[in-house]
């Protein structure tokens, strides 16, 4: 296990160019399964865990020529797939997503076996109940078992139907779009999620013949087609890496230059990062700049009412980016509430920055005040997850003395080449 040694005070400031979006390559990985013909993926970050859903589709049978540290390209040919695609136990617990490889597996094969329940972070309940309603909706059989493993069978393929999902799901909705992009006749699906990595998604699946309709609203209507054929298709940049190092930028007082971000995505983004007093602006080659020693000052509601940061589904403010905002907010003038709607664990971690000095009530699993600015101190603290481990990287950056950052593998499985990426913008920081 590796740890993250970090000198704090220096302006984190430069150019730094944004990665393909995690969210959104984890299940286009998923979705080359469907395939008749080889998939080229580009732009795919370098990550841990897009190595381990490459290895993933090596044990399903396909062939993958990966080169992620140099061209950031994947190519999947997964004409030769097992009569009986199974994933081992090792690689279900390794990550969340394993789960995505259900939806493409029914389309393709009808069955599918995992050995072991799905991975990936501890930040709460997640559920998978929506990914099964919606396969058995489609005419698929089969269940958890109390093991975790989990067999499901299509023998007599998928067929389309309408479904409503109990919850705007990101994964179960990129889970029933592969499975419906392939079965007989149309399908409905309401109340699915519309964040930007699902319509890179479907974009994708488009680009193969699919006929989807409604990409970018909460309803798709999809025709299903007997077969999709390969291509070449581009992973877009991710906007919670853009803005996790905004903030680190933003806390040290530096000036940043990110290449490669989404306008529109940040367009979102704008008036969450706008409470704390961060102001961004585009170039004409379109590379957003952020201008050094930002006024970080709250901006209350009417009437000096405390201004509540809650997250939620798409164009809400992301869960991804609320551990991140919660150590700007350490750094700002005033105070916040932060409300995570989500997950009852993601907010936990705010006891290692209170070991660091932060001024933080933490209220109930799901909500947190904070006041600011504080001085933070640098001390010996563990990532428990990848958003967490980037938050806690951005309060040693900015902090007095020496954090050394326990478990540095979780922030990897999300973040690429972290400390070498930091360093390049002026941070101190060693991986031991």
């Amino acid at each position: 296990m590796s740890k993250l040694i970090i000198q704090g005070g220096a302006p984190i400031g430069g150019t730094h160019v944004v990665p393909g979006n995690k969210n959104a390559a984890l299940p286009m990985l998923a979705a080359t399964l469907l395939a008749a013909e080889p998939v080229t993926l580009e732009n795919v970050p370098n990550i841990a865990d897009v190595r381990v859903m490459v290895e993933g589709l090596r044990e399903l049978g396909a062939r993958v020529e990966a080169d992620l540290a140099g061209s950031h390209t994947v190519t999947v040919d997964p004409s030769r797939l097992k009569a009986m695609p199974e994933l081992s136990a090792a690689t279900c617990a390794r990550i969340r997503t394993s789960i995505l490889f259900a939806g493409p597996l029914l389309a393709r094969k009808g069955r599918l076996r995992l050995r072991a329940a799905p991975g990936g972070d501890s930040i709460g309940r997640r559920r998978l109940d929506t990914h099964f309603a919606g396969f058995h909706a489609l005419g698929a059989t089969g269940r958890p078992r109390p093991s975790g493993a989990i067999t499901l069978k299509a023998p007599r393929g998928l067929t389309g139907t309408y479904f409503m999902l109990d919850e705007a799901s990101v994964t179960a909705t990129e889970n029933l779009v592969m499975a419906a992009v392939m079965a007989l006749g149309p399908t409905t699906l309401y109340n699915v999620a519309c964040e930007p990595h699902v319509q890179n998604l479907c974009r994708m699946l488009s680009g193969m013949g699919a006929k989807i309709e409604g990409i970018g609203t909460n309803r798709l209507t999809i025709e299903g087609v007997p077969k999709l054929g390969g291509g070449t298709f581009r992973v877009g940049g991710d906007a919670i890496e853009a803005a996790s190092y905004l903030v680190a930028a933003a806390v040290t007082g530096g000036a940043l230059t990110l290449k490669g971000v989404d306008r529109e995505e940040m367009a979102v983004l704008r008036p969450t990062f706008a409470r704390f007093g961060v102001r961004w602006s585009f170039d004409e080659a379109g590379n957003l700049r952020l201008p050094a020693k930002q006024a970080l000052k709250t901006a209350y509601d009417l009437g000096a009412a405390i201004p509540q940061i809650s997250n939620g589904p798409w164009p809400a403010l992301p869960s991804d980016l609320m551990s991140v905002l919660i150590v700007l907010a350490t750094q700002t003038r005033g105070t916040e509430l932060f409300f995570e709607k989500m997950f009852e664990s993601r907010l936990y971690f705010v006891d290692h920055l209170i070991g660091m000095g932060a001024r933080i009530v933490q209220c109930d699993p799901h909500r947190a005040v904070v006041t600011g600015p504080t001085t933070l101190q640098g001390c010996t603290v563990s990532s428990p997850d990848i958003r967490a481990g980037i938050a806690l990287i951005i309060a040693a950056l900015c902090a007095r003395g020496t954090t050394e950052i326990l478990n540095a593998e979780s922030i990897d499985r999300g973040y690429e080449t972290i400390e070498e990426n930091l360093r390049a913008l002026g941070a101190n920081i060693q991986r031991e």
